[in-house]
């Protein structure tokens, strides 16, 4: 079992992402914001004592000199842990370049071979909260879903809220859910955030669906297991660029009609998440800068063997932390 005080210790990851990139809230250059999380989030692995491979980064070699698959992250000794590590270093870089809410800096951690090594294409994604685990079926008509959820949540179907991204692609469950009378939802970027939101009672969704990112798919799944929520996806390339690359990693169409459960997505119970706002959202407070060269964070932070589920607040001095002085100077040359 990975020591729990490693799970505080990520805390650290993400709130450095979320500081380094916050600065760019509307200034509508979503490539740099990026960059900056990811500068961040890799220097703050530095002094974690794990080791770490990423399994679920931004994206290879060639295209990523930070936090591509395969790099190996952490300070870890031969007797530190071995982990498979995911990471979405600013995850809604269109909602920070726009000035919108619910961007966040996040990241999935579990021991070695226990993520699902997810294509960097699409998935279908179908995700609940506890009180509806076990009643989803993605290979289900979308009525049947919802119908199931409402009676597994104990609502009328007038009363039952799905999510879902603002997406020609998603009409049919759009359609689907007006017919039946349901409350809808639309979000615009950020299906990490919006998935996992089934799982807090006091956000009143009850459903997720849709057709989203296969690595923020894993990276969700990692905190609905660990509040006891459920999911199902299905590798689902769109473009004719993300069919060859599925082909490429051995995603054949035979071994996409597989239906993920929760537990193919993320492997062991033994499964870390942590988040931290960047801009304001459902769940979490972004950053917020104060006077004196101070800055206020909200966190996130799950453990799947325990279940604990923890929100963290701190404040930074932002002329203290050497790891983010290097960082915003890169980026404020």
């Amino acid at each position: 079992m990975m020591d729990r005080n490693l799970a505080l210790e990520l805390v650290r990851v993400t709130e450095t992402a979320a500081l380094a990139c916050a600065r760019y809230m509307g200034r509508g250059d979503k490539e740099a914001a990026d960059q900056a999380a990811v500068d961040g989030m890799r220097k703050a692995f530095s002094d974690l004592a794990i080791r770490g491979t990423v399994v679920i980064g931004e994206g290879e070699l060639d295209e990523a000199p930070m936090l591509y698959i395969g790099e190996k992250v952490g300070a870890g000794r031969d007797t530190d842990p071995e982990v498979d590590i995911a990471v979405d270093p600013l995850e809604g870089t269109n909602l920070i370049a726009k000035g919108l809410p619910n961007a966040i800096a996040v990241l999935a951690m579990a021991p070695k071979g226990t993520l699902l090594h997810a294509p960097d294409t699409y998935m279908e994604k179908i995700a609940v909260g506890p009180k509806a685990k076990g009643c989803i079926d993605i290979n289900a008509p979308v009525e049947d879903n919802l119908r199931a959820v409402a009676k597994a949540v104990n609502k009328e179907l007038r009363d039952l809220t799905i999510i879902v991204q603002d997406r020609e692609r998603h009409e049919y469950i759009i359609s689907k859910a007006r017919e039946l009378g349901c409350r809808i939802k639309l979000f615009s970027d950020g299906d990490v955030n919006t998935a996992i939101a089934t799982c807090f009672e006091d956000t009143g969704i009850d459903i997720f669906m849709g057709i989203g990112g296969a690595p923020e798919g894993v990276i969700a799944a990692a905190a609905i297991k660990c509040m006891g929520g459920d999911m199902q996806g299905k590798i689902h390339p769109i473009y004719e660029e993300d069919h060859a690359r599925c082909e490429e990693l051995g995603w054949t169409e035979e071994k996409r009609k597989t239906v993920l459960m929760l537990d193919d997505l993320v492997k062991s119970d033994d499964a870390l998440f942590v988040a931290t706002g960047v801009s304001n959202g459902e769940l979490l407070r972004g950053v917020r800068y104060l006077e004196n060269n101070k800055a206020k964070t909200q966190s996130v932070v799950m453990r799947g063997s325990t279940g604990t589920i923890r929100f963290v607040e701190a404040e930074h001095r932002l002329d203290k932390n050497e790891i983010l002085i290097e960082t915003l100077a890169k980026h404020e040359q």
